[in-house]
């Protein structure tokens, strides 16, 4: 059976049902002879239904094929309202509250209670002044309709009120502090996904256009600023608290993003709102504000050893989603499997984890002292005892032989989900990929350098001016400069070159974890394979101690000459944290 058939056969069986339906209904035994769903066939009719006014589709429809997205599709339907190009004849209120309705519709899909019965009703108040304002009754199942179509509702009655000539709100100051009192309340009695401080509600209120009302939600009543003359209730309202903490307050830059599009003024004070995550700078104690007791944290913000970002996308990462190596994922106790939701510091606030086995893994720091890095389960599995085979003895196994966790791995997740959220796109990780396109650039050709060893490395650094390959940047910005300068004096005076190998005390182990570079400890020293990179990164090869010699700087001398003095370009290697704000490269830099 092909697709045509197929769906053929569903269209067919949904008559059968329906016809039915409208038999048993016709004898009188249900409230109502009619069957009350509506067929759509596509999203724009199933909008239409849904609110009942004709020629919404068909607008939908007009809108898509401009290319407009979801999101901008749900504002010219309100821009279509406003301009009487939909619900001819209606007055001022209808106008808006249709164009509220239609655009939640939109935004939602049609298929939650939102549009219908999340907000209740829309009418008129006035200011002390003497003009008319709007205000939008939200109710409890506003939630259902998400953030974006919360705040974006608000905008929809902003843009249409100003086309049929209604005042901004202008509140009255014991109306702000209500709305800070009733909005704390509502989080102690039923909890939200983002709590804006008091300042930042202040800041909605005083400068929001409409009037964000509501129906009585809750049992719990405030127990200051009651029985004000423009509020009609003294108990806690739900839909006020949904719009301005989720929709507004966490959504801002996605708001902004859209009134800075269209051009409606009134709204230049979201650039002075504190958004719910950073948009760059330094890292905000809000992304731990919320935390539920018992939830692991696997990062503090932009900390040392969190994961790094990595910008790319996997054929099992979708919208919102998250890669994590499986191995990061093991070592963690399972606690993320796929599908997990976890929340994140950027772009979004939360994102589905899917296991990716094609980004760095963990480096961790075993108790015998070794470095080690686990790019696959597999490579864990590998270096267990036999005994350890359910997830049980593993996770025994991983607590006896793992000191500490050094870092956590790449995380990916794509560009578009920065564009999405209206993020300043984070700096990320000196990947393979971005090496590549460098080293392309440059002339050469990256087919089958996926992996490489120093010497290699070098010498295509040397040949084409650029990077040193990601398997050999270490992470240079993570290390202070008068760390840098004692691992250098260290290296120097105190380092052995033996077979290719370098041979360092023990004082440098701290620098060397802090840059996740791979060694073993024997003996009371530390060991690191192919470290010519390192070093070359690390020492003027002319300044080094007698006892050094020249003979250990390559097992194929290929233009290794320490003192031919030609450049070596180093990118800072990835930023540990997760990562929005560590630099990924610094400068170049001559050894």
């Amino acid at each position: 059976m092909n697709n045509q058939d197929y769906f053929q056969l569903l269209q067919d069986g949904l008559g059968d049902a329906m016809a039915i339906a409208k038999e048993a209904r016709s004898r009188g035994r249900d409230p109502t002879t009619d069957v009350e769903i509506p067929l759509a066939v596509d999203l724009a009719e199933r909008v239409e239904k849904l609110i009942g006014i004709p020629g919404i589709a068909e607008r939908i429809r007009h809108h898509e094929a401009e290319g407009l997205s979801r999101e901008e599709a749900a504002l010219a339907i309100g821009i279509d309202f406003a301009e009487g190009r939909l619900g001819v004849g209606a007055s001022k209120i209808e106008s808006v509250e249709n164009a509220i309705r239609t655009s939640v519709a939109l935004l939602t899909e049609g298929v939650v209670a939102a549009p219908i019965e999340g907000i209740a009703r829309v009418d008129l108040g006035k200011n002390d002044d003497g003009t008319e304002y709007l205000k939008v009754y939200y109710a409890g199942p506003i939630r259902s309709a998400g953030g974006t179509a919360q705040a974006l509702s608000v905008l929809v009655a902003d843009y249409v009120r100003r086309s049929v000539g209604i005042a901004p709100w202008k509140p009255r100051p014991e109306e702000v502090e209500r709305y800070v009192e009733e909005i704390g309340l509502y989080k102690r009695v039923a909890g939200l996904q983002y709590s804006p401080s008091d300042d930042e509600i202040r800041t909605i209120v005083r400068n929001c256009p409409i009037c964000i009302d509501g129906e009585p939600t809750e049992e719990e009543e405030v127990s200051g600023y009651r029985d004000l003359d423009r509020i009609e209730t003294n108990r806690v309202r739900g839909g006020i608290a949904l719009v301005s903490a989720e929709g507004i307050a966490l959504k801002r830059p996605k708001l902004k993003k859209h009134v800075s599009k269209l051009g409606i003024s009134g709204w230049e004070w979201l650039d002075s709102l504190a958004s719910g995550k950073k948009d760059g700078g330094d890292s905000t104690p809000k992304f731990l504000r919320d935390l539920i007791a018992g939830r692991p944290v696997f990062s503090h913000p932009s900390r040392p050893g969190g994961f790094r970002l990595r910008y790319g996308r996997a054929r099992n990462t979708g919208l919102a989603a998250a890669g994590i190596n499986p191995a990061s994922m093991l070592l963690l106790g399972e606690f993320m499997a796929a599908g997990t939701q976890i929340k994140v510091e950027q772009p979004g606030k939360a994102a589905a984890v899917a296991p990716v086995s094609s980004i760095e893994g963990p480096t961790v720091r075993l108790l015998n002292g070794d470095v080690v890095r686990f790019d696959s389960d597999q490579d864990i599995l590998e270096w267990m005892p036999i005994s350890c085979k359910d997830p049980k003895t593993i996770q025994i196994a991983l607590k006896a032989h793992v000191s500490r966790i050094l870092d956590l791995g790449e995380i990916l997740i794509s560009y578009g989900e920065f564009l999405e959220n209206n993020r300043p796109l984070a700096p990320a990780s000196y990947a393979f990929e971005w090496w590549a396109a460098e080293l392309l650039k440059a002339g050469g050709d990256p087919t089958g350098c996926e992996s490489m060893d120093g010497e290699e490395a070098i010498i295509l650094s040397r040949k084409y001016g650029v990077p040193l390959h990601p398997a050999h940047t270490h992470l240079w910005h993570d290390l202070s400069i008068a760390d840098y300068e004692l691992l250098r004096e260290v290296a120097a005076s105190r380092g052995i070159l033996e077979s290719g190998r370098l041979i360092l005390p023990l004082e440098a182990k701290e620098s060397l974890e802090t840059l996740l570079v791979l060694h073993k400890v024997r003996d009371g020293r530390i060991i690191i394979e192919d470290p010519l990179p390192f070093l070359l990164c690390l020492i003027d090869p002319t300044r080094l101690a007698p006892s050094w010699g020249r003979a250990g700087w390559g097992r194929s001398g290929r233009g290794l000459d320490p003192g031919q003095g030609q450049p070596i370009h180093w990118h800072c290697g990835p930023g540990p944290g997760a990562h929005p704000h560590r630099s990924p490269h610094g400068p170049a830099r001559e050894v």
